[in-house]
């Protein structure tokens, strides 16, 4: 009898046990592509994780796939093979490539409204929203990293050099001034700079309410071209060069890679993303402080406002409907004002809805983290036509070759006026490409 009733319990233990892994396995799969690496791997590993843990219909899988470029690039392959993941991270730069790209993408509001979701365009900071949101009023992807471009300083350096850090340097003749302060107490790198691209001509123009490009950067229509030569964008490039020159500036490459050497201090000054936050709080052994973006006093309209950088989640075509539910269901979680506040706490990447920041603010995180604010006060000033944001297509290839000609500057190769003018050139037939493309 007794051998009888443990092969019962046995078999019901495996029933049971097979009862389970079907629940398990019943669990749709949501595939999430993505370029966070470091740090900002582990958070976007802890979202997912964090997601998973509040229900028991969906799981989403981050997956990282490199580079921004290279996630891109693969998601692109992908979706012709017919095998796209269900969510892409693509930076900022390749919105308008995104937006042009007609069948591959589903807009974010509609999988949100289309599920049972709330989505209010007006929660969100407007600069962040209408980045993202096409002229039909969707929003086309969902704005999950946004950040903006301040500046980090070194305070022990700074002190040790002599400047005065009770009120930080914010106009361009202020920072040149700490600089040679830095350079004669013996800083080998007084200055540095990430995303050279964004944080020196794209920040850079809105910072100064002029356009990089025509039709209000290209967020105002079709058929915008680059300006990107003009007098004050030479003037500020001749202005690096200079100091480049004089040992003030020094280049240590493109996208992320100088931000290292701000957090090991070999660098004092460093232009570079609100999101940096991550990586200088966990590697930093010296006190720090983030400011503006510097600005020329002299330029009427100086300073307007900086512009989203970061990146948003674009939601692939092609799965099935079931599937778009827990996409839904992801972007809702996302939404949260706790969720959002927490995120910005971590990684100092912006808190996209107007709840979230009050909440952080409630919270007393700005007063005890002096600083925390500032990407948040550039972004939320007042817009105008020049200052929105920068819409062009093609501008992957762009950046690069941006980065391409700023690099022949820094090396003392070619004027400010000539890397202008061929950055401007090149640029714009790779736009004139683009809309001949899209017509």
């Amino acid at each position: 009898m007794m051998k009888k009733l443990a092969t019962l319990a046995t078999a019901l233990a495996m029933v049971a046990g097979t009862h389970l892994t079907a629940q398990a396995q019943a669990k749709t799969e949501i595939i999430w592509w993505h370029a966070m690496s470091g740090a900002l791997n582990d958070w976007v590993n802890d979202v997912a994780g964090d997601f998973n843990k509040r229900q028991n219909d969906y799981v989403v899988v981050p997956v990282f796939k490199g580079t921004y470029p290279e996630a891109m690039t693969a998601a692109i392959a992908a979706f012709r093979a017919g095998q796209p993941p269900h969510i892409l991270q693509v930076f900022e730069v390749g919105t308008a490539t995104m937006m042009a790209s007609k069948g591959v993408v589903v807009p974010a509001s509609k999988v949100m409204l289309d599920n049972g979701f709330k989505f209010d365009p007006n929660s969100y900071i407007s600069a962040v929203s209408g980045y993202y949101t096409a002229p039909t009023g969707e929003m086309m992807s969902f704005p999950f990293n946004s950040s903006t471009t301040v500046t980090w300083l070194n305070l022990d350096a700074l002190k040790a050099a002599g400047v005065n850090t009770d009120k930080l340097p914010t106009t361009w003749p202020e920072i040149k001034a700490a600089a040679e302060k830095l350079k004669a107490n013996g800083h080998k790198c007084p200055i540095t700079t990430a995303w050279q691209g964004w944080t020196q001509l794209e920040s850079f123009s809105t910072w100064h309410n002029t356009e990089l490009a025509t039709q209000g950067n290209g967020m105002s229509g079709p058929n915008a071209r680059l300006v990107a030569n003009s007098p004050l964008h030479v003037r500020h490039i001749d202005n690096l060069a200079q100091m480049a020159k004089d040992g003030l500036f020094v280049y240590k490459g493109r996208g992320a890679a100088p931000a290292p050497s701000f957090e090991s201090g070999e660098c004092a000054i460093s232009f570079n993303s609100s999101a940096a936050y991550a990586g200088i709080v966990k590697n930093a052994k010296f006190k720090f402080a983030v400011s503006t973006l510097p600005y020329y006093p002299d330029v009427a309209g100086a300073p307007q406002n900086t512009i989203i950088g970061g990146a948003s989640l674009w939601v692939m075509a092609g799965k099935p409907a079931a599937e778009y539910k827990g996409v839904g269901a992801f972007f809702n979680y996302l939404s949260d004002a706790k969720v959002q506040s927490d995120n910005h706490m971590r990684t100092g990447y912006l808190p996209v809805t107007l709840a979230a920041f009050k909440l952080t603010e409630d919270s007393g995180f700005y007063k005890n983290n002096p600083g925390t604010d500032i990407s948040v006060n550039q972004m939320i000033r007042k817009t105008t036509d020049k200052s929105r944001g920068i819409r062009l297509g093609n501008y992957v290839q762009i950046r690069a070759i941006i980065d391409e000609e700023l690099e022949q500057v820094w090396a003392g190769k070619k004027t400010a006026q000539q890397a202008l003018d061929e950055v401007t050139k090149r640029g714009n037939a790779l736009l004139e490409k683009f809309d001949a493309s899209n017509k």
